[in-house]
C-alpha cells in the first residue's frame, strides 16, 4: 500500500484538492516517491499501471517520471492537469485509490499541485 505524505506539512494535497473558489488551471502535479532498492521494481509497476489509467481520464494532459541520479531510490513524477477539479475526480476515483494497494509497503509518496509563475522576461503563466 502506498503511503502518502504531506510535502508542504502547512498544506497537504487533501487541502489542495478543495481548491475550486480561484479555478487554478492548468495544475501540475509534482510527486516524489521514495522506496526500497528492492521494491524499485514494484514500483514502476503499479506507476505504469496507474499512469495508463490516468492518461484516460477527463483533463488530464501529460505526465513524465524521473528517476534521481547517483544510487538514489526517490522518482518524480510531473503530470500536467487541466484543472484541480478533473485531477481531484481522477485522485479520488475509487478504482484509482483501490490501485494504490499495488505498491510495496517501503513506497512513500509526496503529491503536492503547483500553478505556473509568470516572472518577465524569464517565466510564461
Amino acid at each position: 500500500m502506498l503511503n502518502l505524505r504531506p510535502l508542504d506539512l502547512a498544506c497537504s494535497i487533501q487541502q489542495q484538492l478543495q481548491a475550486t473558489a480561484d479555478r487554478v488551471a492548468p495544475v501540475v502535479l509534482v510527486n516524489l516517491f521514495t522506496v526500497d532498492e528492492a521494491d524499485i521494481p514494484a514500483l514502476m509497476a503499479a506507476w505504469e499501471k496507474d499512469a495508463t489509467w490516468m492518461k484516460l481520464q477527463p483533463g488530464f494532459l501529460s505526465t513524465q517520471l524521473h528517476r534521481a541520479v547517483g544510487g538514489s531510490h526517490m522518482f518524480m513524477n510531473y503530470a500536467v492537469w487541466d484543472s484541480v477539479e478533473q485531477f481531484r475526480a481522477a485522485f479520488t476515483h475509487p478504482d484509482f485509490v483501490s490501485a494504490l494497494d499495488a505498491y510495496p509497503s517501503s513506497a512513500v509518496a509526496q503529491p503536492h499541485l503547483f500553478a505556473k509563475v509568470a516572472v518577465p522576461n524569464l517565466c510564461a503563466a
